[in-house]
């Protein structure tokens, strides 16, 4: 096993992926109304070859430990008061992470009784991270964004 660890060290410095972390960002999951496409590349992102965790960013599985909420899917009649809980539950400053077309409101396909729509129609949104779904590399941008504008918040400056 160790041999594979060392391996696969050796495999992310030669491909560039070995960036120093400069911090730590606790996330939190909101599937609000997603296809799944999303949380499979965010699972990816988070598995042995993208390793965000190597920046800094963990997910955490409470919202009460969390310094972003990451929300997938465009915002359904059913999820909007849990994803109004989750982000109520956050200690401050808290950001958002709008991840994939749909929580942009972009090309969606529903039923419009369904629907709310957009992340940002309901929440502050201080991130937005685009595809469909966005790559595992998109991700780990898009969050180390995030992570970015949690330390100028945690600064004093804007977001």
């Amino acid at each position: 096993m160790y041999v594979l660890l060392r391996d696969l060290n050796r495999l992310r410095r030669r491909i560039g992926l070995d960036r120093p972390r400069a911090g730590s960002l606790a996330l939190r999951h909101v599937d609000a109304g997603s296809c799944n496409g999303c949380e499979h590349e965010l699972n990816a992102a988070a598995g042995p070859f993208y390793d965000i965790q190597r920046f800094g960013l963990n997910v955490v599985a409470s919202p009460r430990h969390a310094d972003a909420l990451v929300v997938t899917g465009a915002v359904t009649t059913r999820m909007l008061e849990p994803l109004r809980t989750a982000y109520a539950a956050m200690p401050e400053p808290r950001l958002v992470v709008a991840v994939g077309d749909c929580a942009l409101g972009c090309g969606l396909l529903c039923s419009p009784a369904e629907i709310v729509g957009r992340v940002e129609d309901v929440l502050p949104v201080a991130v937005r991270i685009p595809g469909c779904p966005p790559t595992p590399e998109q991700l780990a941008e898009g969050l180390l964004a995030a992570m970015a504008a949690a330390r100028r918040r945690g600064a004093g400056q804007p977001g």
